[in-house]
């Protein structure tokens, strides 16, 4: 079996051939050109798919809450304007007559753990994503758990700090205002002598910086202090933490140290781990879904 996976974010399109024994190649990257809209962005994917012979399935992973049953976007904030509605399956089936299937990014990264990474042979896990902002996907009794409104698992927006922080969800105090990657940069770019990323925090003498160390401690207990409210709601046996950032050991090191220190004492079996997968996730486990329609 040929399945093209795509993973549709804000800023790219990621697309890549996957096999019958997952296996990923070609893998590509182009800007997803968002302000264009939703429908234009699929008409691209649309174009891709027709420029591969031999396609079996369409996979594709994408920000929005998504019915994977219809393949229809519920819901999506204006990062990709007049997404929400948008009849994904229906398009791409219609123009390529390929069979088409549909799933929120990381609930697809969650599907990519549980038969691919570190969740594989778990029954129930939490899967979260820090970014621009906070992802969350939920696996219950085998399965994702997807809420009345295919909506569950919106876990950036549990309230940490009442009347915080305004968010792009209309809200204040969401735990992605404090929690997430972009909180982090904006956190030290404010003590910085020079604008730091994700990536140059943790160098070396960034990292050893006494200022840029406090805001970097200050943003783990953040991501701490929501995680406590996850773990006491779900009571998992392990959370999986995605999101380049989350490569840096020294966060997860710090996570499960802290939390260990804050948690009733019946709790603390949790396991709470970096992905394995990286941005691969999402691509795999979508494609997994395919191949079983």
């Amino acid at each position: 079996m040929k399945i093209i996976t795509f993973d549709i974010g804000g800023t790219f399109i990621k697309y890549a051939l996957c096999d019958e024994n997952f296996k990923l190649s070609r893998s590509t990257k182009i800007p997803t050109d968002a302000k264009q809209g939703g429908r234009k962005l699929i008409e691209k994917v649309i174009e891709i798919v027709k420029e591969h012979e031999h396609i079996d399935r369409v996979a594709i992973s994408t920000a929005g809450q998504v019915d994977s049953t219809t393949g229809v976007i519920v819901y999506a904030t204006d990062t990709i304007p007049g997404y929400t509605g948008t009849k994904i399956k229906e398009m791409v089936e219609t123009a390529t007559s390929v069979p088409t299937y549909v799933e929120n990014d990381v609930n697809s990264a969650a599907l990519g753990e549980a038969y691919f990474g570190k969740a594989k042979g778990y029954n129930d896990f939490i899967c979260l994503t820090y970014g621009t902002g906070i992802g969350g996907a939920i696996w219950l009794n085998g399965d994702l758990y997807k809420g009345s409104f295919c909506s569950a698992g919106e876990l950036g927006h549990i309230i940490t700090h009442s009347g915080g922080k305004k968010c792009t969800c209309g809200g204040n105090g969401c735990y992605e205002c404090y929690a997430s990657a972009r909180a982090l940069v904006e956190g030290v770019n404010g003590v910085s002598d020079e604008i730091l990323d994700g990536v140059k925090i943790f160098e070396e003498k960034n990292f050893n910086n006494p200022v840029i160390r406090t805001k970097i401690d200050e943003w783990i207990d953040e991501i701490v202090t929501g995680l406590i409210s996850i773990v006491y709601t779900f009571n998992p046996s392990l959370i999986v933490l995605g999101g380049g950032i989350m490569n840096e050991n020294y966060i997860v090191d710090s996570i499960n140290e802290r939390i260990n220190k804050k948690l009733m004492q019946s709790f603390r079996n949790v396991k709470i781990v970096n992905s394995n997968l990286g941005n691969t996730a999402g691509m795999l486990g979508v494609a997994y879904k395919a191949s079983k329609i």
